[in-house]
């Protein structure tokens, strides 16, 4: 994440990175609001807010330029992968919104001390579904194309852009017509004792993944950079917990860290489910 990083360019906005395309851009009264989470806020006076301005999404970034630039505030950007527990909140008066934290980057303009910021973008004029769906279908591809990548040891950083599908996936129609008429003529065909020989020899593949995988996998994504901000934000929690239950003298609100350990535990399951999925397949 970024402040003032983003080249402007007349009317498409921005200049587009290498192998850079759009996928949606909102209306141009949408807000946008910058702020450091609650357990921070108090270290760091950084806010960033705009009434007004388009969010674009690449299949990249996230850019936001607002209507009326001022020195401080010219453009925000966001790499996918720098973006973490999305999600729509959808009140019963005012307009949709769209939250999620933000991991900043390097000498981009967000005081170092802080783990994550707070993203909430506003759109006035509707779209923050459609800005949702879409960011989550790109950044899912985003993520495969990574692991395909550091499979085959080249490293994160060296992606081919160019190489990830942009276009909608086709339905699943099942198995083809012609599965039926080689299982029926397959039954017709005389069975021998040795087909119906079962055991490791058969080459068989298993059907499930080893024991406790899913817990291995959930343990390793919590520890991981990507969760990073959530298990920061937990473990100080936990360490504020541990002081105020020490302290007899101590008067204040009580915490129990649930929302904490929720955001952790949903980033951990988020990162784990597509190697989950993967070794199911």
């Amino acid at each position: 994440m970024s402040i003032n990083w983003v080249m402007l360019q007349g009317p498409e906005g921005f200049v587009r990175l290498p192998n850079e395309h759009h996928l949606f851009a909102s209306p141009p009264r949408t807000t946008l609001s910058l702020q450091p989470l609650g357990s921070t806020a108090s270290k760091d006076s950084f806010s960033k807010q705009s009434n007004a301005g388009r969010v674009y999404l690449t299949n990249q970034r996230i850019v936001y330029i607002p209507a009326q630039q001022t020195k401080e505030f010219q453009s925000f950007s966001a790499p996918l992968l720098n973006v973490h527990d999305a999600h729509v909140t959808a009140p019963f008066f005012g307009p949709n919104a769209w939250i999620a934290l933000v991991q900043p980057v390097s000498g981009g303009g967000i005081p170092a001390s802080l783990p994550a910021v707070q993203l909430k973008v506003t759109f006035k004029e509707g779209g923050a579904f459609d800005f949702h769906n879409n960011f989550e279908r790109i950044k899912e591809r985003l993520q495969q194309a990574v692991e395909n990548t550091q499979a085959s040891s080249r490293g994160a950083q060296n992606v081919d852009m160019s190489a990830i599908h942009l276009d909608e996936l086709p339905a699943y129609t099942g198995p083809s017509g012609g599965t039926s008429g080689a299982v029926h003529s397959t039954a017709q065909e005389p069975v021998s004792s040795q087909s119906h020989h079962t055991g490791p020899e058969a080459g068989s593949e298993p059907m499930e993944p080893p024991p406790d995988y899913e817990e291995v996998q959930q343990q390793k994504c919590a520890n991981s950079s990507q969760c990073a901000p959530y298990k920061h934000h937990f473990d100080e929690c936990v360490e504020r917990v541990t002081q105020q239950q020490e302290d007899p003298d101590y008067k204040g609100p009580k915490e129990d860290c649930v929302e904490e350990f929720f955001h952790l535990t949903h980033c951990a399951t988020q990162c784990a489910a597509p190697k989950l999925w993967k070794a199911l397949k």
